[in-house]
C-alpha cells in the first residue's frame, strides 16, 4: 500500500527552489525532509530557512537518501536532464521545472530513462493544477463556449536576472516564460499545432528578449501567443469559442479569477468565478505528484509525458525558425 505522505526532497537552492519550498507547506499530505546543494553551506542555509531536517552537500547524496520519495528539480535549464536522470535512476519520483529541458532530444532522454527505471516523472507546469485553471478545463469539457476556435496569451516582464541573458545557462524570454502560454494552448486545443510561424527579437547576447508566435492546429484553430523579458505584458489568457469565450484574470498564469462568457458577446450572459488559495500556488502540483504516486501512476494524465515532448519539439521549431541555438547543443 502507498504511504500517504510524500517525502519531498529539494535539489537546488535558488530563487525557485524557495518558492516550491513556500508552497509546499500548504500541499496536503506533503513534507519537506531534505535539501541538496553543491555546497554545505548554502544547503545548512537552505535547511535553516525551511527548517529542513536533511542537508546534502552534493546532488548524488540527496539523489540516495532512502528517507525521500520525490524530488524536486530546481536547477537552471541546462542542468534539468542530468539532474532528472540522476534522482531516476537513484529510484527517486521527480518533478522537474520547466522548461523540462533544454530541447527535446534531451527531454526524450529522460522520458526514456523514466520508463525504464519505471519511476513516475512530471513536468513541474504549476498553472495547470491551480484551481482556476482546473475550472477553465472543466468549462471547455463541458462545451461552456462550443468548441474553442482560437486564444491569446502573454507574459512578458523587465528582466533584472542574468541567467536569462545567458545562453550558456539557457536563457532567453521562450524558454523562460514562453512556455506558458505555448502549454496553455496545447492544454486548451488538445494537441499540437501542424504550422508554426515565430519571430523574435534576438539580442546581442544571442538569446530571444522578446517574441511572438502564431500556431494553426489541423482544425484551423488558431493561437497567438506573446512573451518577452524586456518588455512588460498584459499577462492575459484568454479563450475564443463558438459559442463565447473564457478571460483568465492577469496575471493568467497564477490567476485567482476567470470569467466565463456565454453567447454573443453584446448580450453574453457572464459567469465569474473567483478561486483563491492559501499558498504560492506550487502546493498544487506537488499535490498532484503525491496523488499519482499513492495511485501508483508513473506520470500525470494532467500533464502527460507525451505531452511535455510535444511542447518541446514545438518550441524546437519556434527556434530553428529563428536560427537560435545553445552552445551545449
Amino acid at each position: 500500500m502507498a504511504q500517504e505522505v510524500t517525502r519531498w526532497g529539494i535539489l537546488g537552492t535558488g530563487n525557485i527552489a524557495t518558492k516550491f519550498a513556500t508552497g509546499l507547506a500548504y500541499a496536503p499530505d506533503a513534507e519537506l525532509v531534505a535539501v541538496g546543494s553543491r555546497a554545505r553551506e548554502t544547503a545548512e542555509a537552505f535547511g535553516e530557512k525551511f527548517n529542513v531536517p536533511r542537508r546534502h552537500a552534493s546532488y548524488e547524496a540527496l539523489a540516495a537518501d532512502p528517507e525521500v520519495d520525490a524530488i524536486y528539480v530546481s536547477t537552471l535549464n541546462p542542468c534539468h536532464k542530468a539532474n532528472t536522470i540522476l534522482c531516476l535512476e537513484a529510484g527517486k519520483a521527480v518533478l522537474c521545472e520547466k522548461p523540462f529541458a533544454i530541447n527535446a532530444a534531451e527531454a526524450a532522454e529522460m522520458v526514456a530513462v523514466a520508463r525504464r527505471e519505471k519511476r513516475f516523472l512530471m513536468e513541474a507546469m504549476w498553472t495547470r493544477f491551480i484551481p482556476a485553471t482546473v475550472r477553465v478545463r472543466e468549462w471547455l469539457a463541458e462545451g461552456a463556449i462550443g468548441a474553442p476556435r482560437m486564444f491569446h496569451g502573454s507574459f512578458g516582464f523587465a528582466a533584472d536576472k542574468q541567467r536569462l541573458w545567458d545562453p550558456e545557462m539557457g536563457g532567453g524570454a521562450l524558454l523562460d516564460v514562453g512556455i506558458y502560454p505555448l502549454s496553455y494552448a496545447s492544454m486548451i486545443f488538445g494537441r499540437q499545432p501542424v504550422d508554426v510561424a515565430a519571430l523574435a527579437e534576438i539580442g546581442k547576447t544571442g538569446v530571444d528578449e522578446q517574441g511572438a508566435v502564431v500556431l494553426r492546429y489541423d482544425d484551423g484553430e488558431l493561437a497567438t501567443l506573446t512573451f518577452a523579458f524586456r518588455t512588460e505584458t498584459f499577462h492575459e489568457a484568454r479563450i475564443m469559442g463558438t459559442k463565447g469565450r473564457i478571460d483568465v484574470a492577469p496575471p493568467f498564469w497564477k490567476a485567482t479569477e476567470a470569467t466565463l462568457y456565454q453567447g454573443e458577446w453584446l448580450e453574453a450572459e457572464t459567469h465569474r468565478i473567483e478561486l483563491p488559495y492559501d499558498g504560492n500556488g506550487y502546493e498544487f502540483e506537488a499535490a498532484e505528484v503525491g496523488r499519482c504516486l499513492r495511485e501508483g501512476k508513473l506520470e500525470s494524465d494532467v500533464m502527460p509525458l507525451d505531452e511535455t515532448l510535444a511542447i518541446m519539439k514545438t518550441m524546437d521549431c519556434i527556434r530553428e525558425q529563428w536560427d537560435m541555438k545553445y552552445p551545449m547543443e
